[in-house]
């Protein structure tokens, strides 16, 4: 049996193919490496380059595999961007996630584990955040996932589809042996742009907002290192091939960070002060979020190993080092 990994060439999907890889399963990629970068895959994975709107790769590529599962992780994930180019974002991910599906439950490939976020809760309080709150999404990031989720509900009801949600908080950081991290071109993430600057590779961090009704009023996030994500995909996987039930779980250590914590932790790690610009709210982005998150711990079984946000700081900032060794010589 083999697992198809959808955008396995980008930073989530690549840690998702690198921890099957460990585990000795046969993966498939299916990457247009519009952002994603092919080194980043591990070469015991097959590279399919191609578009999963296209109906026709995928029915040929399904047909072509005997697949347990399909792990969905390609999609456009910038906040803003989805504010000024909405019909763009529902095209990517949910148009396409809905082709994805449909091609699954003709193949008749029984398990599917969806990327999605915490954006689909929207405004929400300080205070940890749970599953059963009702979703509220504040862009149309945000509501293009939740779509994606109620048609794998609908999916599970009328063809029996299993599936996993898994609702991302902040993911950050790097593979702690250094072998893969956040390698897509003009990211956003607030960590990965943080070391970036500390490298000197950009002039300054800009805040995007210091008027929140929080503690420093800056934004706070639920910052996730990508290992332990990715371990909550195995534990999915796992529960699901074990006749599990289908569910949707939020995957964050239930601490929220602030930006200037964040830029502390990158100027303890890194042992030098950030240039620091400070401005306006972006649109489109929620004063707090947490997780909540019991629920992918007594169901899944999820036991994190790395919540620390220094630990996090430090295997990014190492990443950002190989990848600019990379750039510049072609090796890590």
């Amino acid at each position: 049996m083999a697992i198809l990994v959808t955008g396995g060439a980008g930073y989530i999907g690549s840690h998702m193919v690198l921890a099957l890889v460990e585990r000795g399963e046969e993966v498939v990629v299916i990457d247009n490496l519009s952002t994603g970068q092919w080194w980043a895959i591990q070469p015991q994975a097959k590279l399919i380059e191609g578009d999963i709107g296209d109906e026709a790769l995928l029915d040929r590529v399904m047909a072509a595999h005997n697949f347990d599962a399909v792990a969905h992780f390609a999609g456009s994930i910038v906040v803003p961007d989805s504010v000024n180019d909405p019909l763009g974002y529902y095209l990517n991910n949910t148009v396409k996630s809905r082709m994805l599906m449909a091609s699954a439950v003709k193949a008749g490939i029984p398990r599917f584990i969806f990327s999605s976020t915490a954006a689909v809760y929207g405004d929400v309080p300080a205070e940890p955040v749970f599953e059963d709150r009702a979703p509220a999404p504040v862009s149309p990031y945000g509501f293009s996932k939740l779509m994606t989720e109620q048609m794998l509900k609908d999916s599970g009801r009328a063809y029996g589809l299993q599936f996993v949600a898994l609702r991302y908080f902040n993911v950050a950081g790097g593979d702690p042996n250094g072998r893969i991290g956040q390698s897509t071109p003009r990211a956003t993430h607030l960590i990965k742009v943080a070391c970036q600057t500390a490298l000197g590779q950009r002039d300054r961090l800009e805040v995007f907002g210091t008027d929140y009704d929080t503690p420093d009023g800056t934004c706070l996030r639920d910052y996730i290192h990508v290992s332990d994500l990715i371990a909550a995909h195995i534990d999915a996987l796992e529960h699901l091939r074990r006749g599990g039930v289908s569910g949707i779980f939020n995957c964050g250590y239930g601490k929220g960070y602030s930006v200037l914590d964040v830029i502390k932790a990158v100027e303890r790690v890194n042992g030098a002060a950030l240039p620091v610009k400070y401005g306006p709210r972006r649109p489109g982005d929620p004063p707090a979020i947490v997780a909540g998150a019991k629920r992918v711990r007594e169901v899944l079984g999820w036991q994190p190993k790395h919540e620390d946000l220094d630990f996090i700081v430090a295997t990014a900032l190492d990443w950002e080092r190989k990848l600019a060794r990379r750039n510049t010589t072609g090796q890590t």
